[in-house]
């Protein structure tokens, strides 16, 4: 997740939402303004909003090299687990003796 400079000059910010007993819920993005005191240090890292997805395009590019790559590489070692059509299962298929 990246901090994103948005056209107001506020930033949104990632934050992990938690549960009252301290259960990770999930990751969110908070909007702040100047006058929060972590403005300044995270303004020096802000991205705008074109080069975040930028960045995640480049990312789920580079993922689908690796697992065509991946893929290849069991095919040719003969791992039968790691089938594509099963939707990128888990993997292989293990035995009770490998728990």
């Amino acid at each position: 997740m990246f901090v994103i400079r948005l056209p107001n000059g506020n930033l949104q910010v990632p934050r992990t939402a938690t549960a009252n007993d301290g259960r990770i819920i999930g990751e969110v993005y908070v909007e702040i303004g100047p006058q929060d005191a972590d403005y300044a240090r995270l303004s020096a890292q802000a991205l705008t909003a074109d080069e975040a997805a930028r960045r995640r395009a480049e990312w789920r590019a580079g993922d689908d090299a690796l697992r065509r790559e991946f893929l290849e590489f069991a095919r040719l070692n003969g791992e039968r687990g790691w089938d594509e059509d099963r939707g990128g299962g888990a993997g292989p298929e293990r035995g009770p003796e490998a728990d």
